[in-house]
């Protein structure tokens, strides 16, 4: 005789019928990996491979909320809503870097795009909306379809048993699907990396959330600096004509400033170093003789370079020129003599071009991509110095802003040479002062950047010299100097910017010009700052005005060494260099 069911008993027709209907944990985990996959593809048309792969990590989070256990009807309906517009986030970060990548050639967040939105109102906005209509709507298209698949994934197989189902089915009947143990591990590991890019900000900064509205608040916050800049540049002006600077000479004359960026002397086989990395410098030098100075003990006044250009071209430093206590700016006074200027760069950096390259008359930033990662080579600049150079102006100042060797340093030089990669005896040398082998790496790789800057700089030498001539007596000098050094092994196993070790504070100073210079192994072997350099360049520009003073000025006869400003430490490192005899 059958047994009568019990009233509680779960029917096993409704069990099969609400597993049919609940989610396996494999569709589940098929809907992960294609909405990770999909926000990879997209996210991978507007970053590089690595920053792609960190983005998705950012991802990751709020695609895997698809297989938490919900136990509310309320939170397994909203649960699709909030993934889909999680994803939604992403794709549509990675739409629009694709659009403006191809659009302009450059990062969302680098000057030129902040600079054009913070320039724009909502007029121009929509007048530019018309204008870029079939672009923006294909990518429109693209966007929609890849939202509306990510909405079906977010729902797929998402529906929760009804009511019926549940109250035949008890909560012990109901299906489970047990995860292998491997696959957990898998996602621990993926989880925890995921936390380490929100914890880290470089990473936690690629969230589409985040980045964006940082994003909008840099344009916001532009708008505003340029309003108090724009009054800035009107007081460095009007302090320059105040100072009445004239031409000495009353000669036709060019001049170029070549500033590298972390160029560390010790590195250059032009100031002694063993591998030979300035061989177009150390030719030049030949052929050149003393009429190319190389200034053996050059020190930045700072390790990072606003700082290091904000004290470059400000003179006045007593305050003894009736400035109201205002440093005047050296591409203000050129410009009030009569010089037409140039500042030609490959930074992408709006804090340098608000407080100096718009001091000059003409602007020519070839670099679109801001940060460590970004930026062409240097060589892009040499068609913009040569229409510079072969213009007609009478009087040139021509500023040229390298990225030299800055982080990161494979970035500075062409992919594929890397010139120094047998072992030898610089690594022989870091591996004897117990260096890491990541050090020894990165310092084949900064000797490959500054190989690469040492042909770059040799040839704006060579531009400046052959330039068309306009007078036979013309004033033609060319000076390079960076705005600060890098610590790669030299005195700590560390690499990059480095505030408390010498190294941070070597730079290269290099002067040519086109006439004999007075005792020029002197001269090359007096100490120098570079937050003294306004004033040689003065010189160099043959500039007077009310208030100069040579004290200041490595080429000029009243010269006075001053130490005072650097770090202490870096001072023993200063008298201790001027102690070694010259290394040529």
């Amino acid at each position: 005789m059958p047994s009568l069911p019990h009233d509680n008993a779960p029917d096993a027709g409704a069990c099969t019928r609400a597993a049919s209907r609940s989610p396996t944990a494999m569709q589940a985990a098929l809907a992960c990996v294609a909405l990770l996959a999909g926000g990879a593809l997209f996210l991978a048309q507007g970053h590089a491979p690595l920053r792609t792969l960190q983005a998705a990590f950012l991802l990751l989070p709020g695609v895997l909320a698809l297989l938490l256990p919900l136990r509310t009807r309320a939170a397994r309906r909203l649960r699709p809503w909030l993934v889909t517009l999680w994803v939604g986030a992403f794709l549509l970060d990675g739409a629009l870097r694709a659009f403006i990548a191809g659009a302009y050639q450059a990062a969302p967040d680098s000057g030129f795009v902040i600079g054009a939105v913070a320039n724009s109102n909502w007029r121009e906005s929509a007048e530019y909306a018309r204008g870029a209509a079939p672009a923006l709507a294909g990518w429109g298209a693209v966007l929609a379809l890849a939202l509306g698949a990510a909405a079906y994934l977010a729902t797929f197989g998402r529906r929760a048993p009804d009511d019926a189902g549940r109250a035949d089915m008890s909560r012990a009947a109901m299906p489970r699907a047990a995860m292998p143990r491997a696959a957990v591990l898998a996602l621990g590991a993926l989880l925890a990396v995921s936390a380490a890019g929100y914890a880290i900000k470089p990473w936690r900064k690629l969230h589409p959330l985040v980045f964006w509205s940082a994003w909008a608040g840099a344009a916001a916050d532009l708008r505003d600096d340029w309003r108090h800049h724009d009054a800035k540049r009107l007081q460095a002006h009007g302090l320059a004509r105040k100072l009445a600077p004239v031409v000495a000479s009353g000669r036709p004359s060019t001049v170029v400033l070549v500033l590298g960026d972390s160029v560390n002397r010790d590195n250059m086989s032009l100031y002694g170093y063993q591998r030979p990395t300035t061989p177009a410098l150390d030719a030049l030098k030949r052929r050149l003789g003393d009429d190319m100075l190389v200034i053996r003990n050059a020190w930045s006044s700072d390790a990072s370079t606003l700082p290091a250009l904000e004290q470059l071209f400000a003179l006045d430093k007593d305050n003894d020129n009736d400035s109201g206590g205002e440093d005047a700016h050296l591409l203000a006074l050129a410009r009030a003599a009569g010089y037409r200027t140039w500042w030609i760069s490959n930074h992408d950096d709006i804090g340098i071009e608000q407080r100096h390259a718009r001091l000059a008359e003409v602007v020519q930033t070839v670099n679109r991509s801001p940060g460590r990662s970004g930026g062409g080579l240097d060589e892009g600049l040499l068609d913009e110095v040569q229409a510079a150079l072969d213009g007609p102006a009478r009087r040139k100042f021509i500023v040229v802003h390298l990225l030299g060797a800055h982080p990161y340093y494979k970035l500075r030089y062409p992919a594929g040479a890397d010139p120094f990669a047998p072992a030898d005896a610089v690594d022989a040398g870091l591996a004897a002062a117990g260096r890491s082998g990541r050090v020894a790496r990165l310092r084949k790789e900064y000797d490959a950047a500054v190989l690469y800057h040492d042909g770059v700089v040799a040839r704006l030498l060579a531009m400046t010299q052959a330039a068309p001539r306009r007078d036979a007596q013309e004033n033609r000098a060319w000076m390079m100097l960076s705005d600060h050094g890098q610590e790669v092994g030299h005195g700590a196993d560390f690499a990059g910017h480095s505030p408390r070790t010498p190294a941070g504070y070597r730079i290269p100073a290099l002067v040519w010009r086109n006439r004999p210079w007075p005792a020029a192994a002197e001269l090359a072997g007096r100490p120098f700052r570079a937050d003294w350099a306004g004033w040689t360049l003065a010189d160099l520009l043959q500039l007077d005005w009310r208030g100069e003073t040579g004290k200041y000025n490595v080429l000029g006869p009243d010269y006075a060494w001053d130490a005072a400003l650097l770090p202490a430490e870096v001072r023993e490192g200063v008298r201790l260099a001027m102690r070694e005899p010259p290394r040529r």
